[in-house]
């Protein structure tokens, strides 16, 4: 039996996780909802490297922002959930294994488990408490939703720079917090696959690392092509999983056509019944003690 394996179980053990029945049809929440959890290490100097100056040519003014109340490391960051998101920093600093994971790909086995969430209070996170330069790239680009999420302005994405018609700078946006800044999808692609493979995409990636700290990339489920490209390019993989929604041959399935030493480990989403509203199931390279 695997060391991932082991660990499903025992979230299972702890009812941490229930699986849907083969054929089971469920109600997905809209857009997604929170994650993340345990195990704290200290993260030293080797987490901070120089950086260009990003040079962006939009900001988001605070007084006209709306932003969704699934933030909640924004509208309640004294709540149990923004403490999870903290914790899942820390335990995704604690996996690397000397590995510096500057580009964090977050992906799902399916639509609506809860992976764009995850991907923005992290990146939010990492930002605020951890001051660290932090972009979040919406790589989902059949799905676009992180711009209304952010209440941003009307203005070209990742889409528009891949296609050419616009360029990073003018894409990036800079939120109200100086550390947090937003590269959404722009318009909906339906040349996903062919844009995120390109070596115009590899090029957006090479240009982020040089001005960031860290880049969060919001994938899209693990069904679609265009998840295991953007895998490839990331140093560290997160797996949110839907806690009594994802079916259990999903997740196998989805660990399967990952690769194993990039998959930091699984984030189990809605769990319900415990003190702490969310929790974090480790994969081997990083288990936590029982």
């Amino acid at each position: 039996m695997s060391g991932m394996q082991r660990a499903l179980e025992r979230a299972e053990r702890e009812g941490r996780l229930t699986w849907t029945q083969p054929g089971q049809t469920a109600t997905l929440p809209p857009p997604d909802e929170p994650a993340p959890a345990p195990t704290v290490r200290s993260h030293g100097v080797r987490d901070t490297v120089p950086v260009a100056e990003p040079r962006v040519r939009r900001t988001v003014d605070p007084a006209g922002t709306k932003m969704s109340p699934l933030f909640v490391v924004l509208h309640d960051p004294e709540s149990a959930a923004a403490e999870q998101y903290r914790l899942l920093h820390m335990r995704v600093e604690a996996a690397d294994h000397g590995r510096r994971i500057q580009l964090l790909t977050v992906t799902s086995p399916r639509l609506g488990e809860g992976k764009t969430t995850t991907s923005a209070n992290l990146a939010l996170t990492i930002a605020r408490e951890f001051q660290r330069r932090v972009v979040l790239v919406e790589a989902d680009l059949r799905r676009p939703v992180l711009a209304s999420m952010f209440g941003l302005p009307p203005g070209p994405g990742l889409s528009e720079v891949l296609l050419g018609t616009a360029t990073l700078d003018d894409a990036l946006v800079k939120l109200p917090d100086d550390h947090v800044y937003v590269l959404a999808a722009g318009s909906a692609a339906a040349r996903s696959v062919e844009l995120v493979s390109s070596h115009g995409m590899q090029r957006v990636l090479e240009t982020l690392r040089s001005r960031f700290d860290r880049i969060v990339v919001d994938s899209p489920p693990v069904t679609l092509a265009d998840a295991h490209v953007l895998a490839r390019l990331a140093d560290g993989i997160l797996l949110v999983v839907c806690a009594g929604v994802t079916p259990r041959p999903a997740v196998e399935s989805a660990l399967a056509g990952l690769d194993r030493q990039r998959l930091l480990g699984i984030v189990v989403n809605q769990v319900e019944g415990h003190t702490e509203a969310y929790r974090y199931t480790p994969t081997p390279l990083a288990e936590s003690p029982s």
